[in-house]
């Protein structure tokens, strides 16, 4: 898999893209990977790239659980063929970690290493290690032919490791075994070697020994990467065939696509185009490693998966991606109506630069207009609203997170995400996941617990270690309603176990299920935006929750205010907020007792009156409270 050309291109690195923006002149030769950082900034020799043929050129990712020390290796790998300069001995840098573009997608770097008097290309692509981002991490591993599987040797295999290596897998890539932190006090190699051979059936002789700290077996890593990752693959004689994984939108260069080359060489100026929408472009910008801008001025025209060819020749188009699926759902509003145009401006240019998220227009009669927003995840959700509040300056009310129903009526099935438009159905099929909690044994009670108390099935759980070893971690496997996941699940698994827990899931498709829509009446008049959709096990707790948190945070009138849940014409729980009393006896002196009374009469008259026409406003800090945690 590779970009040639035979003539030098003169380009500049993005400052968005790299950490230090540098002229270099490139001879267009390019792998199929991702953006690189740029060569060191005072090499010894202009480095031409045409030199390294592709059996000179390793392209791998680094699939990793958080805090196991992905980026602490990357700054080695780095350190170590003189690609970033080491400012003292053990010095952690983080530079993966520095850049913008990593935190939201990933990021390469490019290593020259020297073997046997042999010079290597080294492309390193960064995966994100969390659930929520594994379609991001197919997107990656498609431009890799290989990948370091990091394990903490303290902390062992976790959750979120099983679903990436399984990914790497089902593409094909060479797996590297690599033990990190083996310096530590608590580091039990052994014992971690033998759950990465029961799970994962890697030879415990194949593992490296590393600490990413201290620099020590990071020379045996990249001699590993040579020798045992295969190089990208690919006929230059055959017809032009690059696979678009990955895509961004610049507002001077307009669409910067990332394409794997699989077949034929692709230079500057080449007319080509797309299988999947037709159409034709010219190249006008070519860099290190699949960068390619052209005249695609719009970012749904970089459709991910589609397969890339030159005008006039005939290709059969390459496997794509499944599109990624929305699986949790919010509405986000201003918390000023009026600033609605700005929040919507500011979420379509988000989108740009993260094409899973879904949007849709919505209107509340309580926040009044908004978009309905689809994610791959809660973690998912959480970052792109803390994004648009730091980098667009929004202030908004994000809904209690949904995920997709399924409505079988009788001539259709309608998939729906806002609770306001559930029927009042009690019998629709819900999305499940297939969950995976990695766990200390002596918490596993406690696991099982939580997993009951979220409706949780099918239970089944072993012990990491092979036969004859002695372990105290379980690996937990259930199945569990995905809407219960969505909410506050992660928090109390890793409460309940003291921060050792960790947690995967998949998605399993969907079940039959017993679900309720239960709206919230103030005054006897419904609140859309509460509108929630939960199984009919649960309704009286979470109806008694909501309505006592209403009744906290709603200001008190001067009527009496009724505060209902209701499934159905039933109504679940009821708290009653009680009038603010006005003494209109104060200003009177002297007289009869019956002109007290009439002015009393006279003013339960006007109660009544207001309890009949009177509306209660939500205040939007009342949302901001209400709407923080769903169960607590």
């Amino acid at each position: 898999m590779r970009l040639r050309c035979p003539v030098t291109l003169r380009r500049t690195v993005s400052k968005r893209l790299c950490h230090q923006p540098t002229w270099q002149t490139y001879p267009a030769f390019c792998t199929s990977a991702v953006i690189c950082l740029p060569l060191p900034a005072a090499p010894p020799s202009l480095v031409s790239l045409e030199e390294f043929p592709c059996n000179n050129i390793r392209n791998f990712s680094i699939i990793a659980h958080i805090d196991h020390g992905k980026s602490t290796l990357a700054d080695r790998l780095l350190e170590m063929t003189g690609t970033i300069n080491v400012n003292s001995k053990g010095a952690n840098q983080q530079v993966l970690d520095k850049l913008k573009v990593e935190r939201e997608r990933g990021i390469t770097g490019n290593m020259f290493y020297q073997q046997e008097e042999r010079s290597y290309l080294l492309n390193l692509i960064d995966t994100p290690g969390h659930v929520d981002f594994s379609w991001e991490v197919s997107r990656s591993m498609a431009a890799c032919q290989g990948a370091l599987l990091l394990v903490d040797a303290s902390q062992g295999v976790q959750a979120q490791s099983l679903s990436v290596f399984y990914a790497a897998k089902e593409r094909g890539l060479r797996v590297i075994p690599v033990l990190n932190k083996i310096d530590l006090p608590a580091a039990q190699p052994e014992r971690v070697k033998a759950q990465i051979h029961s799970i994962f059936g890697i030879n415990p002789a194949d593992v490296l020994h590393i600490s990413a700290k201290t620099g020590e077996g990071i020379s045996a890593v990249l001699q590993a990467i040579v020798e045992r990752i295969p190089p990208p693959s690919g006929e230059i004689t055959g017809n032009l065939k690059a696979f678009l994984f990955d895509s961004s939108y610049d507002r001077y260069r307009g669409v910067i696509s990332l394409v794997s080359i699989q077949d034929g060489v692709l230079r500057k100026g080449d007319r080509v185009a797309s299988c999947h929408t037709r159409k034709k472009y010219e190249i006008t910008e070519l860099g290190q490693v699949g960068y390619m801008a052209c005249n695609m001025k719009q970012s749904s025209e970089a459709h991910i998966g589609d397969t890339l060819h030159r005008v006039g020749e005939v290709v059969e188009p390459l496997p794509g991606f499944q599109p990624a699926k929305a699986m949790v759902y919010a509405g986000i509003y201003p918390v000023q109506s009026n600033d609605f145009p700005k929040l919507e401006e500011s979420i379509k240019r988000l989108v740009l630069t993260d094409r899973s998220v879904t949007v849709q227009r919505e209107s509340s009669a309580a926040l009044g207009q908004g978009c309905r927003l689809g994610f791959l995840g809660s973690l998912h959700m959480d970052v792109f609203r803390q994004r648009l509040e730091d980098e667009y300056d929004t202030n908004i009310v994000v809904t209690a997170p949904t995920v997709p129903y399924r409505v079988v009526y009788k001539d259709r099935t309608v998939v729906v995400s806002n609770p306001t438009d559930f029927p009042d159905v009690v019998d629709t099929p819900e999305p499940i996941a297939k969950a995976s909690i990695i766990v200390p044994e002596e918490y596993l009670g406690e696991m099982m617990d939580l997993c009951f108390e979220h409706r949780a099935e099918d239970f089944d759980h072993r012990y990491l270690e092979s036969s004859g070893e002695v372990s105290n971690r379980v690996m937990l496997t259930c199945t569990i309603p995905l809407s219960e996941i969505v909410t506050d699940f992660f928090d109390k698994l890793k409460s309940r176990s003291s921060g050792f827990a960790s947690f995967d899931y998949e998605d399993a498709g969907y079940k039959q299920s017993n679900l309720v829509k239960m709206i919230f009446l103030l005054n006897n008049r419904p609140v859309d935006a509460l509108a929630l959709i939960v199984h009919r096990s649960a309704e009286q707790a979470i109806g008694r929750m909501w309505v006592k948190k209403l009744h906290k945070v709603i200001p008190r009138q001067l009527f009496e205010v009724p505060i209902q849940a209701v499934v159905g014409k039933k109504v679940i729980a009821r708290e009653t907020l009680s009038a603010l009393r006005a003494d209109v006896t104060a200003g009177l002196y002297g007289g009869h007792y019956e002109r007290k009374m009439k002015h009393l009469e006279n003013q339960k008259e006007a109660k009544r009156k207001m309890k009949r026409i009177g509306r209660v406003e939500l205040p939007q800090e009342a949302f901001f409270d209400i709407l923080s945690n769903r169960r607590s």
